[in-house]
Order: structure tokens, then sequence, then C-alpha cells
């Protein structure tokens, strides 16, 4: 598939409404994916886990995870990052960043309702979090499909493509 370009990232990591999907792994070593309101700001990509949730706790024990952001709608733009957290405020340190969550809750809700829903819920103490978007040990893939005039053998990689399949001969390792 295409990766995508610079401004076709951004578009998605901005795209209000769009949920990042977080993997960590729990305690018993089974893996666990929950979809999280974020926020892009200088290239770091910010969540806020409540305290007492699991994935808090993960992170806490390992802080590698894994993150997807995609979209429904074609060209079906995908991004996934493999990165260590960095705990950028601890629970109960609310009120330093609460204009932060506020834009957060903004991309998902209409203001007034986001104002609301962080005023009602000041009293669960959450994380902080952050992924850095350009670290050298941020794994980061992106792709979407083919639009019209690109090769649509493009969809995948030579390497998916089995020998004597009919779109192997097209296809290009990206």
């Amino acid at each position: 598939m295409p990766r995508l370009t610079n401004d076709e990232l951004d578009s998605l990591l901005s795209k209000p409404g769009q949920l990042a999907r977080i993997a960590t792994v729990d305690a018993d070593a089974m893996p666990r994916v929950l979809p999280l309101w974020f926020i892009v700001k200088e290239n770091l990509l910010y969540f806020t886990p409540r305290s007492p949730a699991i994935i808090w706790k993960n992170i806490l024990r390992d802080n590698k995870i894994a993150i997807c952001i995609d979209e429904e709608d074609s060209p079906y733009r995908k991004v996934t990052y493999q990165a260590r957290v960095m705990v950028v405020h601890q629970p109960g340190e609310d009120d330093i960043w609460r204009d932060l969550y506020r834009a957060i809750a903004s991309r998902y809700t209409p203001k007034e309702w986001a104002n609301a829903y962080v005023d009602n819920t000041d009293d669960q103490p959450r994380a902080l979090c952050a992924i850095d978007l350009d670290a050298p040990s941020t794994q980061t893939v992106t792709w979407r499909m083919p639009i019209q005039g690109e090769n649509p053998a493009g969809i995948w990689a030579t390497r998916y493509y089995l020998p004597g399949t009919k779109m192997r001969p097209a296809a290009t390792d990206l």
C-alpha cells in the first residue's frame, strides 16, 4: 500500500473524532487494546488514562505500547506506532494540564459538552501520557489504499503476493 505523505498523516492525526487504539500487555502477558481520545501537539501524541485503569497499570509496569489510528472511509488511511510512553504528569496533577484535556475532549464532542464533561470528571485523577512521534525508538508505519492513477497492485508489498498469483508481477516493494 502507498505510504502516507506528511500532509496525509497530519490530516489523519488532526481529524476530529479519530480514535487511537492503544495496546499494552497485562500482568498475565495477555494483550489489551483500548480505544482512547488523543491529541497531537508539537509531535507528541497525548492520551489520558485514568488512575484505576488497567492500561495505566500496564504502562507503569512496561512503558512499551502500540497505537493504531485508522479511518473507516476511503482511502482508508492508517498509521501504527510502536513506542515508549512518557508520563508527562502523574494522576493527581490534573489541574496543571486541564486545558489540554479540554482540547482533547473538544476533538470528540461539541465544546460545551466537552467543558461539562471535563468539569464533571475533574475529581477522577488521570495521567497525562505521550509518545514522541519523532523519537528514534518510535517505529511508524503508514499506508492507505491506492487512489486514482496509482498502481492498484500497490495494495500490498510483494511479500504478501504468493508466487504465481495475478497481481504479484505488478507489485512493488514499498
